[in-house]
């Protein structure tokens, strides 16, 4: 089966986490939503999404299935969509879900409406802005656990650990010593390669993902995910790190979204709770101000290559841009625009070449080359997201 993952007005609403990707490569639980439905419907995926992204992120040709990539598979849903006829297509509230036509048939964005609608009755998981991403990500979290190791036998860790409940599944290459696995409120997962150092104290849902590390005596709350080849310590709770990133030394990220190739400094801090306990406020692209999200707790929202020195202080409800750079004393501001460079005294312009330079020493680092695609991508950022750097 091949399908592709359409992006509707989800991915304006989730910028800048979508500025480097479709929203269907977004990591929300384990798996990224494309990772969800390939293993779900045994399918090849392609994307379609913003012209400047399709390089990297093509549409396959020849796919008849059209899916929401904001929206999450779960059983009925699954069951839905597969029993779509060619010409038809699935809708709930005016939200598209999906749309089936003949394999090859050139694709438009507007072609659904040539095609007769059904109606889903169904409730199921849609990420449009990016708290979305931690606030959903339990839910996801359990059911890509019991996706990835349904009629599988878990390895097992070192008699060193201490264990408080079963529900805990490991894969090939994993080690953990004298650490404490409590899976009593949720399952963890402990993906292939992946290392927890001595001391540790992690606590369900929770998910480690391959070739990953936590360093010595951290402490992992319920609710997060680590993605592949990142490494972490000190205190995380409820926060989602999509991969190749570090947070590897004291400090606390709570209600947070890390993107790709990220840094945080050590001894860093976020904040996730106002002082009044009021609703939190992020800033938005689509209003160019501040929203209401209705949450009491929220943290640090950082795109891809987002990076901060050592003792950072964020705000709560912080939106840090693609390859904002921060460092320096105080708090800095509660939206740090995408390619800025300071902190609370006052931000530059990061400059494109610079970050070239440093993004491919760490692409490097993990033996991977920084290309003329990747730069392409930056740059189209760097361009429409001029107007929100007003120094």
């Amino acid at each position: 089966m091949m399908i592709n993952l359409f992006d509707d007005n989800a991915w304006q609403s989730l910028r800048p986490l979508s500025f480097t990707r479709p929203v269907a490569d977004l990591r929300v639980g384990i798996l990224t939503i494309a990772e969800k439905w390939q293993k779900h419907l045994a399918a090849k995926c392609g994307f379609v999404t913003e012209p400047y992204l399709s390089v990297k992120y093509p549409p396959l040709i020849g796919a008849d299935l059209y899916i929401n990539g904001s929206i999450c598979p779960d059983e009925a849903l699954l069951e839905a969509i597969t029993a779509l006829q060619v010409g038809e297509a699935l809708e709930r509230n005016e939200v598209l879900i999906a749309y089936k036509i003949n394999a090859g048939e050139v694709y438009y964005p507007e072609i659904h409406k040539q095609l007769h609608t059904k109606v889903y009755r169904g409730t199921f998981v849609r990420i449009v802005v990016p708290e979305d991403i931690f606030r959903c990500n339990d839910v996801e979290l359990r059911r890509d656990f019991d996706l990835l190791t349904k009629g599988r036998t878990s390895v097992q860790l070192s008699g060193t650990n201490t264990f408080l409940g079963d529900d805990i599944f490991v894969e090939a290459g994993a080690e953990a010593e004298c650490s404490t696995f409590n899976s009593l409120k949720g399952p963890i997962y402990i993906g292939e390669n992946s290392q927890v150092w001595e001391g540790c104290h992690i606590r369900g849902s929770f998910a480690l993902c391959n070739n990953s590390q936590i360093k010595m005596g951290a402490k992992i709350y319920g609710q997060t995910t680590i993605g592949p080849f990142s490494r972490v310590g000190g205190e995380i709770n409820n926060a989602v790190i999509w991969g190749y990133s570090s947070k590897g030394h004291e400090g606390y990220l709570g209600n947070a979204v890390m993107g790709q190739w990220c840094n945080i400094g050590a001894d860093s801090n976020n904040s996730n709770l106002k002082n009044n306990y009021a609703p939190v406020k992020l800033w938005d692209y689509e209003l160019e101000s501040f929203r209401e999200t209705g949450l009491q707790f929220c943290g640090l929202i950082m795109a891809d290559h987002g990076k901060c020195g050592i003792n950072t202080m964020f705000n709560t409800g912080t939106v840090a841009g693609v390859s904002a750079n921060v460092f320096g004393d105080g708090f800095p501001r509660n939206f740090i625009p995408d390619f800025a460079w300071g902190g609370a005294s006052g931000f530059d312009v990061y400059n494109l070449q610079k970050m070239f330079e440093t993004a491919d020493k760490v692409y490097e680092r993990r033996n991977m080359e920084f290309d003329q695609t990747e730069k392409d991508i930056l740059s189209a950022i760097f361009e429409m997201t001029s107007k929100y750097r007003p120094f």
